[in-house]
């Protein structure tokens, strides 16, 4: 089931990434990090209220910008030299993956939306 697919991609990132994220220099910790610690939470909140919801396009749709905000806070890890290119190059191909779903998850039921009306 796609669905928890993607939960269970989401899950493993946020057991990957937070450990890293909360040794960022303090700086950027406070800033950059806990912001991303909170979005990715968030994230897997949503598609996990998703999951249960009837109408879960309107959970689901905002969580593309939600992805893309991590994307790119993700590469200004890089940028600012605080993740190496090998946990940059892991995290990005972790969130693509993440979209991929999402985008394919998002699909689906504007699909269904189309039949059911």
């Amino acid at each position: 089931m796609q669905e928890l697919s993607i939960i269970q991609k989401t899950y493993d990132l946020i057991k990957w990434y937070v450990p890293i994220l909360n040794r960022l220099p303090r700086d950027h910790k406070f800033i950059l990090g806990d912001r991303m610690i909170a979005r990715l939470y968030e994230f897997l909140e949503n598609l996990i209220q998703a999951r249960y919801t009837k109408d879960k396009l309107t959970i689901l749709e905002p969580l593309n910008s939600s992805l893309d905000i991590l994307r790119h806070q993700t590469r200004l890890l890089l940028d600012f030299e605080l993740v190496k290119a090998e946990r940059y190059e892991y995290a990005s191909k972790l969130i693509n993956e993440i979209g991929v779903e999402l985008g394919g998850w998002i699909k689906q039921q504007k699909q269904r939306q189309t039949v059911d009306s």
